[in-house]
Formats: C-alpha cells, structure tokens, sequence
C-alpha cells in the first residue's frame, strides 16, 4: 500500500529513479546494436557510440542474405524451438498431471528423484555418451530430447495442477470420462497462463541454447542461429555473405557492421512471440508457485 507521508513519496521516487536507470542501461545497448547495423564504416569509424546513424545504411542485411547460410540457419532455429517447445510441454504436463494425483502408486520417491536431479547431475561426458549411444549425433533432436523436461518447470506445473478443484476432476470421472480425456478436456484448457508461461520459457531456452549444438552438432548446415552467430563475433568469420550475388558495385560492409546485423536478426523473432504471452506470463508463473 502506498504511504502519503513524505518518507513515501522521497522512497517511491527513488524506486522510479532506480528502475529507469535500470530500463535505460538495458535498451541503451541493444539501441547502439541496432544503430550500429544500420551505420557505415566511415561512421563506425569515427564514432565510438551513437544510437543514431547519421546515414542510414542496409549494407550489412544486404550482405547476410546474399546467400542462404543465415536463412538456413534460421529455419534451423525454429525447427528447433518450434518442435523442442512442443515436446517441452507435451513431457512436462503429461508427468506434472501424473504427479499432481495423490493416489499415484511410487508418487513420493519419483518427486525425490525429481528433486535429486536438480542437485545432482550426469555431466557433460555421460550425457554426451548417451546421446552418441542412443545415435543422436549430427541429428537435430540431440538439441531436444536431452532436455525434453526441466524438473524445475515440472515442479511449478504440478503445483499448479494440484490448485485446480478436485471436483472438477470428480465431475468427469463420474461422467465417464478417461483420465487422458480429463487431461485433455478440462485440465489443459484451464491451464492456459501456466502452459503460455513456460512455452515462452522452453522456447527462449531453445532459440538461445549453441552449446548443445557445438557439442552434438559437426554438420554445419545444421548449425542454429546461435551457432553461426556465435561463430561469427567470435571467431570474426566474414564469410557469411557472398558478394557476387549482389550488385557489381557493391561495396563488402565493415565485419562489425555484418555482427550487429546478425545479432539483430537472431534476437528480434524471439522478442516478437512475448506481447502474444504477454497477458498470461505473470500469472502463470505466481499460480503454480503459491503451494508446495
């Protein structure tokens, strides 16, 4: 509740103070990011910062697309993240909604290991040998099964089944409903915000995730964004374009041009799929976390 003594006021101008300041330190860079990827090597050249390019160049996009590599890469990603968020999901609520039923026989020791698991974990080495074992190498569901279901998110998703009224499920079981068509009927169309909360929260993980690609991925074309990109920053690749696509005339964009235009291009889809979970994230998020 908000005070009107003047204690208050001088502390809720602080706490506005304090959280521009924040807002701004954040945006500021991906601004410059963007401004940069917009700019001119003459520009580049003689400003050390702007957020503002004097002359407005599409250089730097033009050479990226030049060629298929950055597009491919992309479709990569969303394959990825598309199919990787379904499957997500798909293992999490199904065993979250197993877990909320009390009368599950073995319920408690499969909590205890869930929660094992999250202390204690296999490693990089084991987890790569099972993947090798199982085949998954150089193959696109080595970036989504190893991962199918974080037991923290499974965690929150029981909690939020075990919030829902029994009657509700008492209802259709009298009514001669199946469990998976209670699951499916009633259970999942009033799990909304906490299934859009954690689709966005899988789907983030997976379109910034280029670790499990550099480890079980040696097959270039079917690098993600985040591998080709981080190839490019760090390693400071240039051949991401071809200039004999464009235009005879057309002048090769300054590297640090082309790696602020593909950071561009790796970033802006993911923050496009927010505002449409915008109105179910924060209530997914405190209705599965209030009981234990």
């Amino acid at each position: 509740m908000r005070t009107n003594t003047w204690f208050g006021r001088i502390f809720d101008g602080f706490n506005y103070l304090f959280l521009a300041v924040v807002s701004i330190c954040t945006v500021i860079p991906f601004i410059y990011v963007v401004a940069g990827s917009f700019a001119t090597n003459t520009e580049l050249t003689q400003r050390a910062f702007f957020l503002i390019p004097k002359t407005i160049s599409f250089s730097a996009y033009q050479f990226i697309f030049s060629t298929d590599t950055l597009l491919r890469s992309a479709l990569v990603s969303v394959y990825i993240t598309v199919v990787g968020t379904i499957v997500n999901l798909l293992f999490t609520t199904t065993m979250a909604y197993s877990l909320s039923r009390k009368d599950l026989l073995g319920r408690n020791l499969i909590l205890n290991l869930i929660v094992f698991s999250m202390v204690f974990s296999g490693g990089m080495i084991p987890t790569f040998l099972v993947v090798k074992g199982l085949g998954l190498l150089d193959s696109l569901w080595a970036m989504i099964i190893p991962g199918a279901i974080s037991a923290f998110n499974l965690i929150i998703v029981k909690n939020f089944f075990q919030e829902l009224p029994k009657e509700l499920i008492e209802s259709a079981s009298l009514d001669g409903c199946t469990d998976i068509g209670t699951f499916c009927r009633i259970i999942l169309p009033l799990s909304k915000p906490v299934l859009a909360t954690f689709a966005l929260f899988y789907a983030v993980g997976h379109w910034n995730d280029f670790y499990s690609a550099l480890l079980y991925i040696n097959d270039s074309a079917k690098w993600p964004l985040q591998v080709l990109l981080q190839q490019i920053v760090m390693l400071s690749q240039g051949s991401i374009g071809d200039p004999s696509n464009l235009d005879p005339t057309f002048v090769k964009p300054p590297d640090q041009s082309i790696k602020m235009a593909v950071i561009v291009v790796s970033t802006v889809p993911i923050m496009l799929v927010y505002p449409w979970l915008q109105k179910h994230f924060v209530k997914g998020v405190m209705v599965g976390a209030v009981k234990g």
